[in-house]
């Protein structure tokens, strides 16, 4: 990739160690937000994560108003799939993250050409998520 040999695989290595350490940072937050929304205890920042929405009053819309504590007691997961757009796939899906993962596993088995372009594309679905992530409303 650097288009000198050495470095090559160190860029590849650097970047499949960038996306399994962002897929691990994800898939622990994910489990956190589905914990408290299987709890009762969901947020508006949790249900903005898992949804993708960044709307507190879209939100309201679609799950009624929270209680006195701000937090929706009764929105179930099964809900939150159902209301998910584009932007909580890339940042609360387990499947993407296990997608990523698969790409880095297979890189390290499979010596092939379009290796490097797939970790890359791994790499970039996880940089979109975390981008994603910086509007959520708190």
């Amino acid at each position: 990739m650097s288009g000198y040999g050495p470095f090559d695989d160190f860029t590849l290595f650097a970047m499949a160690i960038a996306v399994v350490l962002s897929a691990i940072v994800s898939l622990v937050g994910t489990s956190a937000r589905k914990r408290n929304i299987a709890l009762g205890r969901a947020t508006a920042t949790d249900l903005a994560e898992m949804t993708g929405i960044r709307d507190p009053k879209r939100l309201q819309e679609i799950f009624g108003p929270p209680d006195m504590g701000r937090v929706w007691r009764t929105v179930t997961l099964l809900e939150v799939r159902r209301a998910r757009e584009a932007g909580g796939w890339l940042m609360s899906s387990d499947l993407v993250d296990y997608a990523c993962f698969g790409v880095v596993a297979l890189a390290l088995f499979v010596s092939h050409p379009l290796i490097g372009g797939a970790i890359v594309l791994a790499l970039l679905v996880q940089i979109s998520g975390w981008v994603a992530a910086v509007g959520l409303p708190k």
